[in-house]
């Protein structure tokens, strides 16, 4: 079973790109098939990927349009690593789809329903709670939260946790939340340790135990195009999103293993 994972969090410069890119390349390394949904209007996802987001035959926003068809939007970006680009036209997205309870909120779950033969598929979603998002959320499994461990970290989480909510009610029941992933991690920081014990006392066992450490080269590697296990696949950067990948496998593979009557929504 394919398992779609949103990746979120309405604060901006959280790690949620960087996540998605290097998760993805790294499960597709442990030979599983991913496919990148980029749906955030910057495209970071798309230029990170080495991907020129000018020359497209396809892209998300043509896609919720229904002006291409899934595979004809499609790249490859490496061996098990497929990627759905975007381009500047999402911006507009919000004024030409629907509010939050409109039909126009299925559009990507209908979209994705024709992706087969993957393991994995990851939505890199915009710093906003909007139609975008919401799209996301309708069609995923599950959502994965970046959050950076400042001063304002648990600040948007209280906004994303209701709208998660809300969908889960009115759209999408099974949606639960994946993790939380604690990013830019540095442990010599102490403001950095109190914000990540705060997050283990809120979260408990919904927070990754993997941490994802602040990394020149993770940080290098967008203005390459590649992702990190492909530009370094030594350093920190790559070691850590190796080990959530591993994590992220058993995770999946222990809900894959319990029975459906034990398994339901989550905080």
């Amino acid at each position: 079973m394919t398992r779609i994972i949103a990746v979120t969090n309405q604060k901006g410069g959280v790690g949620k790109t960087t996540t998605t890119i290097n998760l993805g390349a790294s499960l597709a390394r442990m030979h599983r098939r991913v496919l990148l949904v980029d749906l955030d209007p910057q495209a970071n996802a798309t230029v990170g990927c080495g991907v020129d987001r000018v020359n497209l035959s396809g892209s998300s926003y043509q896609l919720l349009l229904d002006a291409c068809t899934l595979g004809e939007a499609v790249v490859v970006v490496r061996e098990g690593l497929d990627l759905l680009p975007a381009e500047s036209g999402l911006a507009g997205a919000q004024a030409e789809l629907g509010g939050e309870e409109g039909n126009d909120n299925y559009r990507l779950r209908s979209a994705l329903g024709g992706a087969t033969g993957y393991d994995y598929i990851f939505i890199d979603c915009p710093p906003a709670l909007n139609v975008l998002t919401i799209n996301a959320l309708v069609a995923a499994h599950s959502v994965l939260i970046p959050v950076q461990c400042e001063y304002y970290a648990l600040e948007g989480l209280t906004g994303l946790l209701e709208t998660v909510a809300r969908v889960r009610q009115s759209a999408n029941p099974g949606l639960v939340i994946e993790g939380l992933l604690r990013t830019m991690y540095d442990g010599r920081n102490s403001l950095t340790r109190e914000v990540s014990e705060q997050l283990s006392q809120h979260f408990g066992d919904k927070l990754f135990r993997t941490v994802i450490p602040r990394n020149v080269r993770l940080a290098e590697a967008p203005s390459y195009g590649k992702p990190v296990i492909d530009y370094d696949e030594k350093c920190l950067g790559s070691l850590a999103h190796l080990a959530l990948a591993g994590e992220m496998m058993d995770a999946t593979s222990a809900q894959d293993n319990t029975p459906a009557e034990q398994t339901g929504g989550a905080p």
